[in-house]
């Protein structure tokens, strides 16, 4: 590849309001560039939302031999996929060779990332994905929704299809810019977006091994980032149904893993359970009648249940069963506003299932809910058939209305 200005590797650092951390993960990431890159030329490059916490001086301040930069979007513009797009922006016009993307907020990073994230795409990969130990309540969008999702539909065991930590070749970066770029993939959505397209693209995906992830760790949202995340998962996974492998639960791909392969302590979190009971059950009064609409009535009559008797026991079934039929509604809804209703249903259910999962795992150590989580991926893939029914179902009463259609 010809490079128009000799840069080779570029690490990217998405960030905002991130001072009191992003030096040194910026001073972390200089260490691994001159200990396992130093014969190519690097860079370091901050993309930030014009943080007012003075992030800027942390990352240009911080102490290293590799050359760092700093790109900010314009005053008042946020959003994680906008810093995104200006590191796709700089990286082309740098023609560089390989991209690797660590979080600003990352207290557990270390040299070796670098090289575990950076090295594969010098072996012919396109996309790595990080595998890493995370606390049982940590990343609950990705356990319950995302990982499952890669897992039971698109048979591709992606533990961390969010995760923050990826590295990526300008062949990918170059067939993500010419797909649509909506408001919630300008924000949050930014991360499924970079996998999904990955996978669906066809492009030779790896994951890598870095241990445990330490960072500002946070409870389970139900705001614009649970919003952002599930609509692009959502709406990308529907648009490319003519893509979905007809592999089913014995024959889900595992990409290689690099890096390390040892499971390590994750790290401390506290976690409010009265505080998610709350919100969960405002979010159950909020939508109950959206899911009295969409849910059948076994599936409703066990969840009115739960929430009257404040007992969280939505199971690993009836949880893919209740996940595979929203998809579906969602799927065959004809307007934004009945898809945003489905997407505001989901929320109760979501926190209900990493209530009752909390529940089971948390007296337990990382390997036991690492289990559950695998579990809960095998339902989703077991439970396949179950969403073809539902299309099969959709489409047998096409025909019998098209044919009523012809006949009158």
């Amino acid at each position: 590849m010809r490079r128009k200005d000799g840069i080779e590797i570029i690490v990217g650092i998405p960030s905002y309001n991130e001072a009191d951390t992003i030096t040194h993960v910026a001073e972390v990431v200089g260490q691994g560039l001159e200990e396992y890159f130093p014969n190519r030329k690097s860079i370091i490059v901050n993309v930030d939302n014009n943080s007012p916490d003075n992030t800027r001086d942390a990352f240009l301040d911080a102490r290293t031999c590799i050359e760092k930069k700093y790109i900010s979007t314009a005053k008042g513009v946020r959003g994680k996929g906008n810093n995104f797009l200006n590191l796709f922006s700089f990286a082309k016009i740098a023609g560089a060779e390989a991209v690797i993307v660590v979080d600003a907020d990352l207290k557990s990073i270390t040299k070796e990332w670098v090289a575990y994230l950076g090295e594969p795409l010098y072996k012919g990969y396109d996309y790595v994905t990080p595998l890493y130990s995370r606390h049982q309540f940590d990343g609950s969008i990705t356990n319950h929704m995302c990982y499952p999702l890669f897992f039971g539909i698109l048979a591709m065991d992606i533990r961390q299809p969010i995760g923050g930590e990826f590295a990526f070749s300008p062949r990918l970066m170059n067939y993500w810019l010419k797909q649509a770029l909506t408001e919630q993939i300008r924000n949050y959505g930014i991360d499924i977006f970079m996998t999904l397209h990955a996978v669906l693209g066809g492009f030779k995906v790896c994951q890598s091994g870095l241990g445990a992830k330490i960072h500002k760790a946070s409870a389970p949202k139900l705001g614009i980032m649970f919003e952002q995340v599930i609509e692009t998962l959502l709406s990308i996974v529907v648009l490319n149904k003519k893509k979905w492998p007809r592999r089913v639960i014995n024959d889900i791909v595992e990409p290689r893993i690099f890096g390390l392969s040892s499971v390590t302590e994750p790290q401390e979190i506290e976690f409010d359970i009265k505080d998610m009971k709350d919100k969960c059950l405002l979010a159950w009064h909020d939508n109950m009648e959206t899911l009295k609409e969409l849910l059948d009535s076994y599936s409703l009559c066990l969840v009115q249940e739960m929430f009257e008797m404040d007992h969280y026991t939505l199971d690993i079934l009836l949880w893919t069963q209740i996940f595979y039929r929203l998809f579906f509604k969602y799927d065959v809804s004809a307007s934004f506003s009945e898809r945003k209703k489905i997407i505001d249903a989901m929320k109760p259910l979501y926190l209900a299932r990493s209530i009752s999962f909390n529940y089971e795992t948390w007296k337990y150590n990382i390997k036991y809910a690492e289990k559950e989580v695998r579990k809960q991926a095998l339902g989703f893939a077991s439970q396949k058939y179950y969403l073809r029914g539902l299309y099969g179902c959709e489409n047998e009463k096409k025909t019998k209305l098209q044919s009523k259609q012809v006949k009158s």
